[in-house]
């Protein structure tokens, strides 16, 4: 599975959202697994949105006939906008599917890896970080991604920015120590992300 994440700085919020909307016409695109987005609760004007690809091939073929079609509804809404694909790697907790519909906010953490701590990184997510993810309350599901370049993205789907907020309160710290994450990540972004209702496909 592919995964697509998209960053942008909103200027138009009432248009770009208008056009998010037109996105649904993805349903029926081959290969076309789900989408959803919205607003990150530290800025504003800043809008997320996933899309998941069944492989490759597909979202090739879709970019190459009918994405600028699509685009064109949001054409002057947004500005600065960063489009960057991941492969699956493995699900955080078990059998991920690209559903928005049940959960409120999406958490994404963008990794820089330094290259000779590649495979520690990706064993201590697997080993420490998912099994302390998916025993928390409220926690959905989530996938574990690699793009070329040592760079990794974690999305975990959350019921509530309160359960969420719970989690990295109690747990972060200890489990980044045990981890070793320090050693590992270069560089590490992340947003919490209100999802909006009508931008899922």
């Amino acid at each position: 599975m592919l995964v697509k994440w998209i960053r942008c700085t909103v200027v138009d919020r009432p248009g770009f959202d208008r056009g998010q909307r037109k996105w649904a016409g993805l349903l029926g695109e081959p290969g076309f697994r789900g989408q959803g987005g919205g607003w990150s609760r530290r800025r504003p004007d800043v809008a997320h949105v996933f899309t998941f690809w069944e492989s490759r091939p597909f979202y090739d073929s879709f970019m190459a006939r009918a994405h600028d079609r699509l685009a064109a509804a949001q054409s002057g809404t947004y500005r600065d906008a960063r489009a960057a694909l991941f492969a699956h790697r493995f699900d955080v907790k078990t059998g991920f599917e690209p559903r928005f519909t049940d959960a409120d906010v999406v958490r994404v953490a963008h990794c820089r890896v330094h290259e000779d701590r590649v495979e520690h990184f990706a064993t201590a997510q697997e080993k420490i970080w998912n099994p302390a993810m998916a025993g928390s309350p409220g926690m959905l599901r989530g996938v574990f991604a690699e793009a070329p370049g040592n760079e990794f993205l974690v999305l975990s789907m959350w019921q509530s920015a309160a359960e969420h907020g719970k989690y990295r309160v109690e747990r972060v710290e200890r489990l980044s120590l045990r981890a070793g994450t320090e050693a590992d990540v270069a560089a590490l972004t992340g947003d919490v992300v209100d999802l909006s209702p009508t931008w899922t496909v």
